[in-house]
Parts: C-alpha cells; structure tokens; sequence
C-alpha cells in the first residue's frame, strides 16, 4: 500500500506496526529534511501519528507543548501532533493552521483519528474491511489491502458526469468513501464516528464592517502577506506559480514584501493557441516584482503523451481538463524547486468566477415569463458556433442552461457537464433502472441549504462553492497534480484567518455590480500594474473543443466508439455518436461533455476493463469489478 504513494513521498519511507494497527508513511521531505522522518510518537510511544502536509504554526504549538513539559525531539512540524493529541484529545485539530491529512492510533484506548483540514487541501480516503478500516491518501492504496473488494458505484458514476467530479463524502467505488474537509473519523470497536470540527461557514455577525473600504482592503493585505509569510517555511528550494492573472499576481505581490530576493522565482507555462495563452501576462507581473522567471511554451503533443498516466494516477475520472496544463506545470517547476505557493481558493473567497456576474443576470432572467425564456435560449442556440475559449456563443448557451432552476442547480449546470435531461439520454435503460437521475440536483440544493446563512446571496453562493467546487475541483486537481511530479502546493488565501475573515465580510465587498474580487482590487490597486488589474479573467485551460476536431479526434473515435460503449454497457452508444458527430461538424461545442466521457473511459480502461468487464456479464460485474492490485 505504502509504495503506490511513492510520488507523494519520494524522499522516506515510514512503517509502523503495533497489536491492530499499521500506519505507513511516504515523506516529501521539507521541513527538517534530516530529522523529520515519520511516524512520530509521544515520549511513551502510546500515541503514534502521521501527517500529509503542512501544520504552518507548528513553532507556535511546539513552544506551548514545551512550556508544558513535552519533550520534542525534532523540528519536524508533524511530531507536535501526538503531543496535542495527549493534551486535548480530538479537539487538538482545531488549533492547526495548515494543509493536512493525518492519522492518530491511541494504543491505549485502541482508537483511531483521521482528520482533514478545513479547506480540503489534502485528500484522506478510507473504507470498511469487516471489523476494521483501511485509509490512505490515495485510492490507488486502498485498493492494494488484500481484503478490499470493490465495484463501481452507480451513483458515483451519476455525480460524477453532473460534477465532473465525484463530491464528498463518495467515491466512484462503491464502500469507499472521502473524509469531507474540516471533519474528524473516529474508528473505536469497530464503530466509525464522524463529525465536523469547524463550521462550514461562519455565521454572520449581522454587523455592518465600521472601517472604510480602503482599511479593510489594507487589512486584507496584511491578512495575505501573514499567510504568505507562514508559507515561507521550507528548508528546500521554494517557487511560486504565475498565470498572468490576479491571484497569483497577488501571491506574488506579497512575497516581493516578505520574502528573500532568493525566494521570488516564478513559474508559467503557456500555449500556441493565443486565446488559451496568459504567459505574456505573467511575464508582465514577473518583470513589474524583478523575479527569476521560467516560461515554457507547451503544444498538444505534450498533453497527450501524459494524458493516460495522468488520467491513471487520478484514481478517479475527473472532467476538469485544466488538470492537465496544471500537471505540466508542477512538472516544469519541479525541476527547480520543490514547494509552490499559489493562487487557489481566491475565486471562491472573492467571487472572481465570471458566474458570479451571471448570478446576477440569472435572477432579473428568472422574473421574465417562462415562454419569452424559452425563445431567447431558442435564439441562442442559432447563434453560429466557436470552439474558440470561452466564445460569445459558447458563454451565452451555458447560461440558458439552468435558468429555469433555483440557484444551486443552476450553478451545477454552468459548471458541470450533463444536464438531467442530458443524463436520461446518456445512460442506458438498465443503469437508469438502479439510479434516481436526479440525485446530483437533490443534493446540491441539499448542501445549499445545510450552508445557508443570512440574506446575503452572494455569500450564500460563495458558501456553496467553497464547499463543493473548490474542495473537490479546485484542490483536488492542485494536489494530484502536483503530487504527481513531487511538488507541494501551498494555497496563502486559504489560510484559515484570512478565509474567516473574508468569509465574514458582505458580498458587497467581493463583487460590486460586475466588478469582481473587488476589495482585493483594491487592495492591490497601488501594488499591480494597472493592466493586469482591469484584464478580464481567462482561466488556466487547454483548447479541448478544437483539439477534439482535430489532434484528440483518433482518441475520441477509440474510447467513444460503438461497439466499446455497448460492450460496457453503462452509455447509449447512439447518443453519444451524435454528441461528437455534431461537435466534429462544428453545429455545437459539447467539448466538456465529451472530455468528461473521454476521461472516464480511460479510468475505466485502468480499474475496468482490466478487471474482468465483458460482454454478457449481469449488470453488477458489468460496472467493473475492481480487485486489490488489479491495475
């Protein structure tokens, strides 16, 4: 199990094994490379832990463990955990301020703790195995205990074509679930208990902010280069990503204030297709802060050839196709440093999604009676098609698409790629059969309404967000991408002050009329060259929808063809014919539906296919039995 996550780890290995338990550990050594080495123990050896990440106010939490007679042996930031452990029990995680996954085994009590940071930034994966459990930060690990059996689950396959992803707590193997961020597992005889240890959102003091605008953005500031100045700690090389946009300008920006010159190396990649290329604007930020810049330019060829591994590594299908640019990336930096800090979580802090804008836009639509609704979406389907990035007309049909809907599902719509509708022609009759279709739209309104604070509708919005799109979008491809390549990704806006601070704000002060991310704007308003500040938001994408006419088609025609689709019989072949028969011809841009199919048949063709799925079986082996190291 330990060896599947040799990429996570490359420097150590740990292995515990003591009465019912074993903990194993792959460390990327970083913080005191020579002494770090995990599992860590209290000085009894009662309480053993592991941790994946990063505790950035380990030095705060070692000097108050001190003072109560702890004896510490190294400057690892993990070893302070077993000691919290002793002194608070469970409730010790609230103190963390970091990026974690991590593990406690009380031998005493014969109790188990897992625990994810608040944000989600590292992944923990875990299963039942009879009277015990299994858990690891990767899938892949599970899968190698001898005892786990598992199939595709059905209604992970349903979320996953509505979300592009699959959201916590499931996975798309049936009995093998994620740990929501900010949640503790406790395993005790046999019995699993799981609970929140911070609230999703804050609650909202119903008190106006009595600073000026221009003090809260200055107080902003000082939030951000604190968070920045906590992500300096590294004993290795450290970096920075730059896409040229105002996220990661503004990383930058406030380690031009608090870190060594030596530190201030960033790090772009960019595209020959010039609606998908942000590198001339990184350079500009580069050039603006004096930073030891790297460029590279990559073409399709360089895509396709990671394309499979990477779609393997993931564990699970994943329809974000900007996983890839983002895994070229980690590759490219980590040939110089080993620890990136980046711009995540800004969007979702700050409304910077250009949906935020269309929220707006949704709720005048949505009081327009429903036939005149019906005739401009029918008008803007004859709008003529671009595969272009973002394109007007591309821009414009996504947003007829959920409009009939309440907000939550709306959103879904946008940022998803099957449509209810859409999955009742893509599955075929007997999976619908075992499945509620409607289940992805259930529960969005759902946590929607677990999240609800106030009246305030962008930050009602903002809520849902940070807790489905960037938890399970957003910084699952940040670490799996990285993590791929060796890299640690440090995110300074998800620093759990700043977070609580913006997060009590009104959202007024992220997105005013069609302004977004407007109080970090002005924040930056004298720190930023003016035109990275007005440029509008792009995004780190690939060309997909011209590259599946073009370069991707052979690989399109394979994975989507007739016969393999009947063969596995989870998609109507027909539909799915007609999909790219329309896109091919340039009648339609169903680029995010077919990446989404495409990157599921290569997950399949790795833990499906491979285990045993052929013509004939019942529909249980025809999801795709998948064995411990069947890979």
């Amino acid at each position: 199990m330990n060896e599947t996550l040799r990429a996570r780890g490359p420097d150590q290995e740990g292995i515990w094994c003591g009465g019912p338990a074993a903990l194993a550990m792959r460390r990327l050594a970083i913080v005191d490379v020579a002494g770090g080495r995990q599992p860590v123990q209290n000085e009894t050896g009662s309480v053993i832990a592991l941790c994946n990440g990063e505790l950035y106010n380990h030095l705060e939490l070692r000097a108050w463990l001190q003072r109560r007679g702890h004896r510490l042996r190294s400057g690892s930031d993990a070893e302070v955990i077993p000691h919290l452990y002793e002194e608070e029990g469970a409730e010790f995680v609230e103190r963390l301020n970091g990026m974690f996954a991590l593990a406690v085994w009380d031998s005493q009590r014969q109790q188990l703790l897992l625990a994810r940071d608040r944000m989600g930034q590292k992944p923990l994966y875990w299963a039942r195995l009879g009277s015990g459990i299994v858990f690891g930060s990767e899938i892949k690990a599970l899968l190698r205990h001898p005892e786990l059996v598992t199939t595709l689950d059905p209604a992970g396959l349903l979320r996953y074509l509505a979300f592009e992803y699959v959201p916590a707590p499931w996975t798309i193997f049936r009995g093998v679930y994620k740990l929501r961020r900010g949640h503790v597992l406790r395993w005790h005889g046999g019995d699993a208990q799981i609970r929140p240890y911070v609230a999703a959102w804050p609650e909202h003091t119903g008190n106006e902010p009595t600073a000026s605008d221009e003090e809260l953005a200055e107080e902003l500031w000082h939030r951000l280069t604190a968070s920045v100045r906590r992500r300096l700690m590294s004993d290795v090389p450290l970096g920075a990503f730059l896409s040229g946009g105002i996220d990661s300008a503004a990383v930058i920006a406030a380690m031009a204030e608090v870190a060594p010159q030596t530190q201030l190396k960033t790090f772009t990649i960019g595209f020959t297709d010039p609606s998908y290329d942000e590198s001339a604007w990184a350079r500009t930020v580069a050039n603006h802060f004096g930073t030891s810049h790297h460029e590279r330019i990559f073409d399709i060829d360089e895509l396709l050839r990671v394309l499979p591994a990477m779609a393997a590594y993931l564990d699970e299908p994943f329809g974000d196709a900007s996983v890839l640019p983002t895994h070229l990336l980690s590759r490219f930096a980590r040939e110089h440093v080993t620890v990136c800090l980046a711009g995540d979580g800004g969007d979702e802090l700050l409304a910077g999604y250009p949906t935020f804008v269309a929220e707006q836009a949704a709720r005048v639509a949505r009081r327009a009676p429903a036939v005149l609704r019906r005739l401009c979406a029918q008008a803007a389907g004859l709008l003529p098609v671009s595969h272009a990035n973002f394109s007007t007309d591309f821009v414009i049909k996504q947003f007829f698409r959920g409009l009939d809907n309440d907000t939550a599902v709306t959103h879904l719509w946008w940022l998803g790629s099957f449509r209810l509708v859409d999955r009742l022609k893509l599955l075929t009759p007997d999976l619908l059969a075992e499945l509620d279709p409607a289940l992805p739209e259930r529960e969005i309104r759902h946590v929607a309404r677990t999240l609800a604070r106030g009246d305030d509708p962008t930050n009602q919005l903002l809520a849902l967000y940070q807790d489905t799109y960037l938890a399970e979008d957003i910084l699952t491809k940040a670490d799996r991408a990285s993590m791929a390549t060796s890299l640690e990704v440090r995110a300074p806006f998800l620093d759990p002050e700043l977070v609580l601070f913006l997060n009590r704000l009104p959202g007024r002060f992220k997105l005013r009329g069609r302004c977004t991310k407007w109080l970090l704007k002005l924040a930056l308003r004298e720190r930023l060259p003016h035109a990275v500040l007005q440029r509008k938001k792009k995004g780190f994408g690939i060309p997909v929808a011209r590259w599946l006419c073009e370069q991707l088609r052979p690989l399109a025609e394979e994975l989507l063809s007739t016969d393999r689709l009947r063969r596995q019989g989870l998609f109507n072949a027909d539909y799915v014919q007609q999909l790219l028969k329309l896109h091919w011809a340039r009648r339609a841009n169903y680029r995010k539906q077919l990446w989404t199919l495409i990157m599921f048949q290569l997950w399949w063709e790795h833990y499906g296919e491979r285990c045993g799925s052929t013509t004939g079986m019942d529909l249980t082996d025809r999801l795709g039995t998948t064995r411990a190291g069947c890979r």
